[in-house]
């Protein structure tokens, strides 16, 4: 029998264990033997004294935060939620590092899609500033959860010492807990701009490796350009898009209606549109590409083609350009053999000389095509003017909060990365006002999805002075979560209502959790070496778990177990006990908190061995603690 563990998963111990399933034999008496891993390895080992490396101020202590254990929990909010017992989405009010920490055990390798925004390191950047020694009661002071202090804030000056490397510190750790979470067909993206797009380009090959860099996207966002003091009117933003390995297929953009129509045309395959077969572009002369220059014929009548020519095919077309040179045609004698069907020829000009166009057919396999998104995005969808628009209109109280990302370029990102109907999950760490939400919200009402979303966003206070405060809304993440329930109002009211009703699926809803202290008593080696405060430390420890409330408890201790936050979790009465009992994809936990259980209820349950049941260390006699790990798993809290 053991004892369930009080902190978020030990990552250091995580990697040593995967290391020895790898290569058991690079270890003697339980420690690692650098020499036998450079023999296992071989080639691959760098023993030189100089090498490429990417190093700043900072590094290792990022990489110490990031492995320190959590003692921290999520403590469910159903008031501030929607139908929080049916809903799959998740909304985290919290420091994100301490919650990407909590989160590893039970989403390691389930997040399908990563989009973040993070501060862009500019002088007006205002950020919740780490405390490597104890994250947690830095995040209670900054949210008064713990006394009134203050809050600990600090602002990143560029003429504060080491201003990139503060930035980069705080990023590292949090992005290597997301590559964690993401599948092996997962990827991500981040929004940056210029300032730091060089240095971030660096941390994201370190850890998601070079090779899984895709694109650098430009994003043009205000066409005006900004009113930059000096130089240049900035007229983008970019996006830096990885993949965790080359497992992810991309499920490419819808056409938009113009695109659409382009397939203005029409045969027995179905509709199409023409383009010209003459190559255009580079390497479009004979005399770069001999071999693509001869004679195609065809059917004045029909506009059918050959290769070769007869007295139906009479009409000889040669890929000349306007101004009469030899150009070339884009496909071969193969594949002109192959797809004669495909092409059709037509008199252009005044002249009425034939051309030779191919039919670019608009569905494939019954399903109308998708397009690949292009390096540089621009137009409507991407304005940072209509996004602050369209976000005003459905939350007015809200006007100081600019330049929020547009959700149709949050949805194509999701329609980029995702199916409809597996249930991906997309995770938004950063989530300011929640556009990422919003936009799986809608993308899942216009093509029937189940898709679900987890957002983390800190209570990051608004002006007191503005709009949005005044009117109740004293944090982003008021915001955020007040701007999920509107979205959700907006769609049923649009005139999807039939769509929605037919697609009985389809979730609108959102289970609120916050970060908190553990409900579960953590022993601090640090205050438990000061006499004043270690019989205080002894007095809790004597409460524990016992004193906590029973839901939020289990949902900590669910998540402690590997079980995600949408698990189905019930409440039932068994004899003279109550238990919980948490269900996910076939496996089930049970628990009980009460403080002596009965051994009849415990043999109602039915627990066969590969069931585990949780109670209170106190609640079982000794006897029943043997008795009880023969039949099935027991640990205690």
């Amino acid at each position: 029998m053991t004892k369930i563990p009080k902190e978020s998963l030990d990552l250091i111990e995580e990697r040593k264990n995967t290391l020895k399933r790898v290569l058991p034999e690079v270890f003697t008496e339980g420690k690692l033997d650098l020499n036998k891993l450079k023999e296992a390895l071989g080639d691959a080992v760098e023993t030189s004294g100089e090498r490429y490396s990417f190093n700043w101020a900072g590094r290792i202590q990022s990489i110490r935060t990031r492995d320190k254990r959590s003692k921290a929990t999520l403590i469910p909010s159903k008031k501030e939620s929607v139908d929080f017992d049916k809903t799959k989405n998740i909304f985290i009010e919290g420091e994100n590092l301490e919650v990407l920490k909590i989160l590893q055990k039970a989403y390691e390798g389930k997040v399908n899609m990563i989009y973040i925004d993070p501060p862009y390191n500019v002088d007006a950047d205002t950020t919740y500033e780490d405390d490597f020694s104890d994250p947690l009661r830095a995040y209670l002071k900054y949210t008064g959860q713990l006394d009134a202090n203050g809050r600990v804030t600090s602002t990143n000056l560029e003429t504060s010492g080491r201003y990139h490397s503060r930035w980069l510190t705080k990023l590292y750790p949090r992005l290597t807990l997301a590559r964690n979470l993401l599948c092996e067909d997962g990827v991500i993206f981040v929004s940056i701009d210029d300032r730091e797009a060089h240095n971030l380009r660096l941390i994201m090959n370190e850890i998601f490796g070079e090779e899984n860099f895709i694109a650098d996207i430009v994003v043009v966002n205000n066409l005006k350009g900004r009113n930059d003091r000096r130089y240049i009117a900035t007229a983008h933003e970019r996006v830096l898009l990885y993949v965790k390995s080359f497992e992810f297929e991309e499920q490419g953009l819808e056409m938009s209606e113009e695109r659409l129509r382009e397939f203005d045309e029409e045969d027995d395959i179905g509709k199409y549109r023409t383009i010209g077969l003459r190559k255009r572009g580079g390497a479009d002369t004979r005399e770069k590409r001999p071999k693509m220059y001869f004679a195609i014929y065809a059917d004045p009548k029909t506009g059918l083609v050959s290769l070769d020519k007869n007295a139906q095919y009479n009409v000889e077309i040669l890929p000349k350009k306007s101004d009469g040179t030899e150009g070339c045609w884009r496909w071969g004698h193969t594949n002109i053999k192959l797809h004669l069907k495909a092409l059709i020829a037509r008199p252009v000009g005044n002249n009425g000389k034939f051309d030779v166009f191919e039919k670019d057919y608009l569905e494939t396999n019954g399903e109308i095509r998708r397009l690949k998104p292009k390096s540089i995005m621009m137009g409507s969808n991407y304005s940072t003017d209509g996004a602050t628009k369209a976000f005003r209109e459905i939350f007015p109280e809200a006007s100081e909060f600019t330049n929020p990302k547009p959700v149709p370029f949050l949805r194509d990102m999701v329609a980029y990365s995702t199916l409809p109907n597996e249930e991906h999950i997309i995770l938004d760490f950063y989530a300011g006002s929640g556009t990422t939400a919003h936009a799986v919200l809608e993308q899942n009402a216009d093509d029937g999805g189940n898709r679900k979303f987890i957002l983390v966003q800190l209570p990051e206070p608004m002006p007191t002075e503005g709009r949005a405060y005044k009117a109740g809304y004293k944090t982003i993440a008021d915001i955020c979560k007040e701007r999920l329930r509107r979205a959700a109002k907006k769609l049923k009211a649009e005139g999807n209502q039939q769509k929605l009703e037919s697609n009985g699926k389809l979730d609108l809803g959102f289970k609120v959790f916050k970060l908190s202290k553990s409900n579960c008593f953590v022993w601090d080696s640090d205050e438990a070496r000061d006499p004043n405060k270690l019989i205080k430390h002894i007095e809790e420890s004597a409460k524990s778990a016992s004193t906590a409330e029973p839901e939020a408890l289990a949902f900590e201790l669910m998540l402690r177990e590997g079980f995600r936050l949408d698990s189905e979790i019930r409440k039932m009465k068994q004899g003279k006990n109550s238990f919980f009992k948490v269900s996910d994809n076939g496996h089930s936990l049970w628990m009980c908190f009460d403080e002596k259980i009965d051994d009849d209820a415990v043999k109602s349950l039915s627990l066969t061995k590969d069931d585990k049941l949780i109670v209170l260390d106190s609640s079982l006699s000794d006897t029943q603690k043997v008795n009880l790990a023969r039949k099935f798993r027991v640990e205690t809290v």
